[in-house]
């Protein structure tokens, strides 16, 4: 049987992760209370963190910013990891209107 974890995310208990995904005391926190589900919502939330903000994840200033994201997105710390305003995942870019 998969090990369970109460996932702040999902707010519910799922399946855990098998290893911490972050170095230190933050991966650790995040091993303890975050599930698989919740982890994969982390990554989507992430990747429109780091093209919104032009961020690079080999800049060490960009990975100050995104922890300070993973502990507003996971454990509501700072003001960081909601989704930017005005974003509204219902609705899709269409593009360009085009004429005929």
């Amino acid at each position: 049987m998969s090990k369970t974890v109460q996932c702040v995310v999902l707010k519910t208990e799922a399946e855990a992760l098998d290893a911490a995904p972050h170095p230190g005391e933050l991966g650790e926190r995040i091993l303890a209370n975050v599930s698989k589900e919740g982890w994969t919502r982390w990554l989507e939330r992430l990747s429109m963190i780091i093209n919104e903000n032009g961020l690079s994840t080999a800049d060490v200033a960009s990975l100050q910013l995104i922890e300070a994201h993973m502990k507003g997105f996971f454990f509501g710390e700072g003001e960081l990891g909601q989704l930017p305003s005005g974003f509204n995942a219902g609705v899709k870019n269409a593009g360009p209107a085009r004429s005929k």
